[in-house]
C-alpha cells in the first residue's frame, strides 16, 4: 500500500493486473474478425494455425515487455523505457501518438462500439451515438478518479463477465455443433493470402502493454508484471482459438467466411434471436472492459510525460488521496469526448497505426539498449532465447508496418506527418519548461 516513485500507491497483486492484460486484449475482435480471417484462408486448420501462429507472436512480444516491465517498475511504460533508452524526444513522439490519435482514437472509437452494441442488447435503436459515448467516458473517468483500486475493481469484474460472455459462445457453440467436420479446401493455398490473414489476427492479440503503464501501482512488480503477462496471454489464445473451434463446429468455415458478425450468427442460429442479443450484452460489456484499461494505461503515461515538462505541468499532479492521475485522466477524456462527437476516430486509427507499430517496435528495441549498456544490473525477468525472440518480434513489427504502407500509403503519410508535428509541439514545451 506505500507509495511507488512517483506518488503511486502499490495495491495491485498477480490477479488484478492479469485481469488488465485480458481486458486490454479481448475487446470486440474475437467477436467479429474471424470472420476475415476465414475469408483470407482456404480450410479450417490453416484458419486455426493464423490464430495459434498470432498468439505465439503475440506471446512474444509479452515475454519482451515483461523483462522491460521487471527492469523498470514504474508508471508510463513504454514512454518510460524509450525516454531511459533514446532520450526524451524519441519518448515524447512516441506519447504524442498516443495523445493525439492511438489511445484518445481507440477510446473514442471502442465507446462507440459499446454503446451500439448495448443499444442492440437492449432492442432499441440510438439514432446519434456520440453523446452516449461522451457519457460512457465521462462515467469511466469518474470511476478511475477514485484511484487505482476503483479502476480495477471496475475492470475485475467487467473482464469476468466478458470471459463469461466467451465461455457461453464457447459452450453453444461446441455444445450444439460438435467438433469441426474436415472439409477440402476451396482453392490452392497460398503463402501470401496467409500472411495477409495474420494481420487482422495480430491487431486482435494486440493489448497486453497496458499493464506496463501501470507498473508502479503493482505490488511485487518484478514477479507480479510477468506472471501476469505470461498467464494473461495464455487465457486469452485458449479463448481465441476455442472461439474459433465454436464458429467452425456451428457455420463452418465457409459460413465463417460469409459472416459480417458470426458471434451473432452462431447464438441466433442455435439460440434465436434472444440469443444473438445476449452475446450483443456481452461484446458491449467486452467493449467497455477494454475503455477501462485504455483509460488507466493512456492517463499513466500523460503524467508521467507531464512531470517531464512535455505535457502540460498540471498533468503531472496526483490525487492527494486517491492517489490517481486525476488532471491526466480528466485531459484524456475530454479530447476522447471531442473525438466520439467529431466522429473523426475512426480516420485517425487508420493514419495511426503505422506509427503505433513503430513505436513498439521502438519500445521492444529498448531491449537490447538494456542488455548492452545495463548488462551488470540485476534483471528479475529476462525474456528466454535472447536475442532471438526479440529479433523475431521486430521482424513481424516491420513486416506489418511496411504491409501498411503498402496498402494505405496514403493514411501512412498523413500518419507521419501528424508524428513529426509533434516535434514543434514539442521544442515549445521543452522551452516553456526551461524558462519556468
Amino acid at each position: 500500500m506505500s507509495p511507488s516513485r512517483g506518488g503511486y500507491a502499490r495495491r495491485l497483486g498477480t490477479w488484478d493486473a492479469a485481469m488488465v492484460v485480458v481486458g486490454g486484449v479481448i475487446g470486440s475482435g474475437i467477436f467479429l474478425t474471424p470472420a476475415a480471417i476465414a475469408r483470407a484462408t482456404t480450410s479450417a486448420g490453416e484458419l486455426l494455425l493464423a490464430w495459434a501462429l498470432g498468439g505465439a507472436i503475440a506471446l512474444v512480444g509479452a515475454l519482451c515487455y515483461a523483462e522491460l516491465g521487471s527492469r523498470r517498475p514504474n508508471a508510463g511504460g513504454g514512454y518510460l523505457y524509450l525516454r531511459e533508452a533514446f532520450g526524451l524526444v524519441v519518448a515524447f513522439m512516441y506519447g504524442w501518438n498516443l495523445l493525439v490519435v492511438n489511445h484518445s482514437g481507440a477510446l473514442a472509437a471502442v465507446a462507440t462500439v459499446f454503446v451500439e452494441y448495448a443499444a442492440a442488447a437492449a432492442g432499441i435503436r440510438v439514432a446519434n451515438s456520440g453523446p452516449w459515448a461522451v457519457a460512457t467516458l465521462v462515467f469511466l473517468a469518474g470511476v478511475n478518479w477514485f484511484g487505482i483500486r476503483a479502476g480495477s475493481l471496475a475492470q475485475n469484474i467487467l473482464t469476468v463477465l466478458k470471459l463469461a460472455a466467451v465461455a457461453l459462445l464457447i459452450a453453444v457453440g461446441l455444445g450444439a455443433g460438435g467438433a469441426p467436420a474436415p472439409v477440402a479446401p476451396a482453392r490452392a493455398p497460398s503463402a501470401l493470402a496467409f500472411i495477409g490473414a495474420l494481420m487482422p489476427v495480430l491487431f486482435s492479440y494486440g493489448g497486453w502493454y497496458y499493464v506496463n503503464d501501470i507498473a508502479g501501482e503493482l505490488r511485487e512488480p518484478q514477479r507480479t508484471l510477468p506472471r501476469a503477462l505470461v498467464l494473461g496471454m495464455l487465457l486469452v489464445a485458449a479463448c481465441y482459438l476455442l472461439v474459433n473451434l465454436a464458429y467452425l463446429a456451428v457455420l463452418g468455415h465457409g459460413g465463417l467466411a460469409a459472416s459480417q458478425a458470426p458471434a451473432a450468427d452462431l447464438m441466433r442460429q442455435v439460440l434465436g434471436e434472444p440469443g444473438a442479443r445476449v452475446i450483443a450484452a456481452g461484446i458491449a460489456i467486452s467493449t467497455l472492459g477494454f475503455c477501462n484499461i485504455a483509460m488507466i494505461g493512456a492517463a499513466r503515461v500523460f503524467q508521467v510525460m507531464g512531470a517531464d515538462g512535455v505535457f502540460f505541468r498540471v498533468a503531472a499532479r496526483l490525487h492527494p488521496r486517491w492517489r490517481s492521475p486525476n488532471v491526466a485522466l480528466a485531459l484524456l477524456a475530454v479530447w476522447a469526448c471531442v473525438l466520439a462527437l467529431s466522429g473523426s476516430f475512426d480516420q485517425l486509427l487508420n493514419y495511426s497505426t503505422v506509427g503505433d507499430w513503430l513505436g513498439m517496435a521502438a519500445v521492444i528495441a529498448t531491449l537490447f539498449w538494456y542488455r548492452r549498456r545495463r548488462a551488470q544490473e540485476p534483471a528479475p525477468f529476462r525474456a528466454p532465447w535472447y536475442p532471438l525472440l526479440p529479433l523475431l518480434f521486430l521482424a513481424v513489427v516491420l513486416w506489418v508496418v511496411a504491409v501498411t504502407v503498402w496498402q494505405r500509403p496514403a493514411d501512412a503519410g498523413i500518419g507521419a506527418l501528424i508524428t513529426l508535428a509533434g516535434l514543434p509541439v514539442y521544442w515549445l514545451w521543452r522551452r516553456g519548461a526551461r524558462a519556468r
